[in-house]
């Protein structure tokens, strides 16, 4: 703690996220070491097996920070698309569902039920554009990050005893 300093990712205004996130929702940023640090490097890596030292400008490695993909999906276009003109199934087209989308039209909005359900469902962005990535919102917006468990997430027996 204290010994690198990692600078904050270049944000892209159009998007209000890290310049360079891709589909695995991870961007890079520049780490250096604190001035006069001195590193010992593992010997079976390094040829020379000396140590080093850094001035605290040079980048020392680069580390993995989370960030949201997203690919031009904004969050008030299809809420608004899905309250104007879910009836029609629009809101679903501009997602990416052109199936739902189409059954939509066919039936106005599952007779205004579907229309409902669905401007609560992007409303609450449990549904998301169809190639996976998450909605362009505004910086104050109301994102959402959503926590889940798996198999291999694991109860720390230590912090109830």
């Amino acid at each position: 703690m204290g010994q690198y300093k990692c600078t904050e990712p270049e944000i892209d205004l159009d998007t209000q996220q890290a310049v360079g996130c891709g589909e695995n929702r991870v961007v890079h940023v520049k780490c250096m070491p604190a001035p006069q640090v001195v590193c010992i490097p593992d010997k079976s890596l390094s040829s020379t097996g000396d140590p080093c030292e850094h001035d605290g400008e040079e980048v020392g490695f680069y580390k993995e920070v989370s960030c949201k993909w997203t690919n031009g999906y904004k969050y008030e276009t299809s809420l608004l698309l899905s309250i104007f003109l879910g009836m029609f199934g629009i809101d679903r087209f501009y997602l990416g569902y052109p199936a739902i989308g189409l059954l939509k039209f066919s039936t106005f909005g599952f007779f205004f039920l579907g229309q409902l359900i669905d401007v609560l469902l992007i409303a609450t962005q449990t549904v998301t554009p169809s190639d996976g990535s998450d909605y362009v919102i505004d910086y104050y917006g109301a994102g959402i990050v959503k926590l889940s468990m798996n198999n291999e997430t694991v109860i720390k027996l230590d912090d109830y005893t």
